[in-house]
């Protein structure tokens, strides 16, 4: 995937991040910015390397978000608190998961459609 595609998704998944938590309140905003953090960490990895496969990507996206939750566990300093969190919630873990299988669907069908397209 180019890197400036990986860059203009990752400008629109933060503006959808902040937009759910803006816009809605309960726990709907709350998972689907939890499935929005790992997206975002999934283009960074496509943006690091663009020639990374779709369930690497995810792979590496759904595994940092999981460590950053574990981590949770213990002292998270508060300059880090904003960006990584402060309290571990096991539910994350799940949308997490959700947000990488979302992001790797939609990249694994992109390169499909993309080799496709060089065929014709």
């Amino acid at each position: 995937m180019p890197r400036p595609l990986a860059a203009v998704t990752a400008v629109v998944i933060v503006v959808c991040g902040l937009s759910v938590r803006a816009l809605w309140d309960g726990p709907a905003p709350k998972y689907a910015g939890d499935a929005l953090y790992t997206a975002l960490i999934y283009t960074l990895v496509v943006i690091a390397l663009p020639k990374v496969r779709p369930w690497a990507a995810a792979a590496v996206s759904v595994g940092l978000s999981w460590v950053i939750e574990f981590a949770q566990l213990g002292a998270i300093p508060a300059v880090l608190r904003p960006v990584l969190g402060s309290t571990f919630n096991a539910p994350d873990l799940l949308w997490y998961a959700v947000g990488g299988a979302v992001c790797w669907a939609a990249h694994a069908l992109w390169l499909r459609r993309d080799t496709s397209a060089r065929n014709l």
